[in-house]
């Protein structure tokens, strides 16, 4: 089955929580991850089944990019509040950095989620170039 995180700055956490309502059943079909507060969230408010790690600014970014990593998550949706500064950015920072390194479909705004989960309902995702390494151009 494959896994998606769910992280969303506070600002965010609204957004976040109206997408995954509306794209509940969807959602549904994976094995979901998500920061603890954002975690809680999903569960009381959207009725969806969630693993949760550590709060963002206690590590949780960290401990979500480590699984990426080590392949355990297909996709990454973190609302991101571009208006205010986190005490935490350089973990937000090496979550991103490690989801472009390992090919993984990042969503940081309401628009680009859209189009990753479509994808995802229509097993349009599975990305075959993830795995491969190219050797670079001479």
């Amino acid at each position: 089955m494959k896994a998606l995180a769910l992280v969303s700055h506070d600002h965010k956490k609204v957004d976040l929580l109206a997408w995954a309502t509306y794209n509940r059943e969807t959602l549904r079909r994976f094995r979901l991850v998500a920061t603890a507060t954002t975690g809680r969230f999903l569960k009381e408010k959207v009725g969806i089944e969630v693993e949760t790690v550590l709060s963002g600014p206690q590590g949780g970014d960290v401990q979500i990019a480590a699984r990426v990593g080590s392949n355990e998550i297909d996709a990454v949706f973190f609302f991101v509040d571009p208006l205010t500064a986190q005490p935490h950015d350089p973990d937000i920072q090496a979550l991103m950095r490690v989801c472009n390194v390992h090919n993984v479909p990042l969503a940081t705004n309401l628009a680009t989620a859209d189009l990753i989960i479509t994808g995802l309902a229509r097993g349009e995702c599975d990305s075959p170039l993830r795995a491969q390494t190219f050797a670079p151009l001479s």
